[in-house]
């Protein structure tokens, strides 16, 4: 089985014209937005064909992270365009239920504290449209602030919450307001600085049960390891730097072979799980390949010096192994 656990929902136009107003009402929409089926279906179908076009076999969906408006004023903007695009999600796992998974968007903003809205849109996601996980994004400023770290106590609440109900989160930027940083440049700085926050708190040691990925092969972390090795000596760790990064799992979204084969290395066979995001940013053409930089399927299969098992594992097994409920008995609720 191919599992892509990082893919995000292509919403049908009508949920644009729902945001339009969501934004310039400031929470108070003139409409309350209805998506027909046929609709929902029409997209769905895209999707699925797209993941048939790649042999992909279950696609985790989540909502577009740089479209969740966490900086956008007020913080109803976010909750109300989060429960929206959750529910559209949660209808595409009913259509087919043997291809969608749900992973929650949720409605987070500023400074406000996870305990305001987050966690209640989790548990709504979790327990009553079937979802298996969610997106935590790092700066709900968007570049605007200076937001409380992984790290921080301040997100204690959500990380209960994600524990009790036994749901991973998927760390994913969203927009960046910086006139300095794309929307692209923004994740991997944001990831990057999310690994530190965590692996130098007591996170792990509090939730001992938590599970964190962190997107696009861990922001730039993999890749300087020696710098963070000799950081972590100099600091006096009993504990290496290696070790440390091995309590979070990270995703294929690099679209690069040599640096996949060098996060696959250092972070270990199984702590990295497949995910293209696609449709999305690598879905541009190779012009040496010929395929689409996030057919990630052929990437991986070429690695010779995976062996069956670990291939099996980065393409199923270390997936179903974090996100628990993904293969229960799956809600065909709208």
């Amino acid at each position: 089985m191919i599992i892509d656990s990082h893919a995000h929902v292509v919403m049908p136009p009508e949920s644009f014209r729902y945001m339009a107003e969501l934004i310039g009402g400031r929470a108070n929409p003139s409409t309350t937005p209805r998506i027909s089926d046929d609709s929902v279906r029409k997209v769905a179908e895209e999707l699925v064909r797209s993941m048939d076009s790649v042999g992909t076999d279950v696609q985790f969906i989540s909502p577009r992270p740089y479209l969740q408006m966490h900086s956008v004023k007020p913080p109803r903007v976010s909750e109300l365009w989060s429960q929206h695009c959750n529910n559209i999600i949660a209808r595409y796992v009913a259509l087919f239920p043997d291809r969608f998974r749900g992973v929650a968007g949720l409605p987070q903003f500023m400074t406000e504290s996870p305990e305001v809205r987050v966690v209640a849109e989790l548990k709504r996601s979790v327990n009553e449209l079937g979802f298996i996980g969610c997106l935590i994004n790092p700066d709900p400023t968007e570049s605007e602030g200076t937001p409380a770290g992984l790290g921080d106590p301040f997100w204690y609440p959500l990380y209960e919450a994600m524990t009790a109900l036994d749901v991973p989160g998927l760390i994913h930027s969203a927009g960046s307001c910086s006139a300095r940083e794309s929307y692209t440049l923004k994740f991997i700085n944001e990831e990057s600085i999310a690994i530190i926050s965590l692996l130098d708190s007591k996170v792990f040691e509090t939730f001992p049960d938590l599970k964190i990925i962190v997107a696009h092969g861990g922001g730039a972390i993999p890749y300087q390891m020696g710098r963070f090795r000799s950081w972590s000596v100099r600091k006096g760790e009993t504990v290496s730097f290696d070790e440390k990064l091995k309590m979070l799992h990270f995703d294929t979204c690099n679209y690069s072979k040599d640096a996949i084969e060098l996060l696959l290395r250092v972070a270990g066979t199984d702590n990295v799980m497949f995910g293209t995001e696609k449709p999305g940013t690598g879905s541009a053409r190779d012009p040496i390949t010929g395929r689409d930089y996030d057919d990630m399927k052929p990437v991986i299969e070429s690695i010779e010096w995976l062996t069956a098992a670990q291939k099996k594992n980065i393409f199923e097994c270390n997936c179903k192994r974090v996100y628990t409920r993904a293969f229960c008995e799956v809600s065909t609720r709208p």
